[in-house]
């Protein structure tokens, strides 16, 4: 005898109701049935600031991307640059990144794109470091790596 899925259904709720195991009545096609999700793509540093520049740090935006802060030992510069998690639709985006107590002006890129904003650069040498980015409405800072 062959049940439909919805007579199926209907008696393993019954047998549920009752105290009995789903097993009983559940076909064996059903029970095998899996479901898989992949992941979500996760931001990694795109080489934006180039050659001899190293991550030291990274910061999550929200669920939407990270911004990453990096070192090159040889010039003592530090550069900062948001990624996206995937490439999208043009957004707002931003990547700032600051020497703290020295009297320059923050190192900032803001616009509309599709992937990353930067690379800004500061001189770290002798200086801490505070960083942030943003992605649409989300937005993170950090600081500390003082070279």
């Amino acid at each position: 005898m062959k049940l439909s899925r919805r007579a199926t259904t209907a008696t393993a709720l019954a047998v549920l109701a009752l105290g009995g195991t789903l097993a009983a009545t559940t076909p064996a096609s059903a029970a095998t049935t899996r479901t898989t999700t992949q992941a979500a793509p996760t931001a990694t540093y795109n080489g934006a600031c180039g050659t001899g520049y190293t991550v030291i740090d990274s910061t999550p935006v929200g669920n939407s991307g990270k911004v990453f802060l990096t070192w090159n030992q040889s010039t003592g510069k530090n550069c900062a640059v948001t990624v996206r998690n995937a490439v999208g639709r043009q957004i707002n985006m931003e990547v700032t990144l600051d020497a703290l107590g020295d009297s320059d002006e923050p190192s900032v890129d803001s616009g509309v794109y599709t992937s990353y904003a930067g690379p800004v650069y500061v001189n770290g040498r002798g200086s801490c470091v505070a960083w942030s980015g943003t992605i649409g409405n989300a937005s993170a800072s950090d600081s500390g790596h003082c070279g």
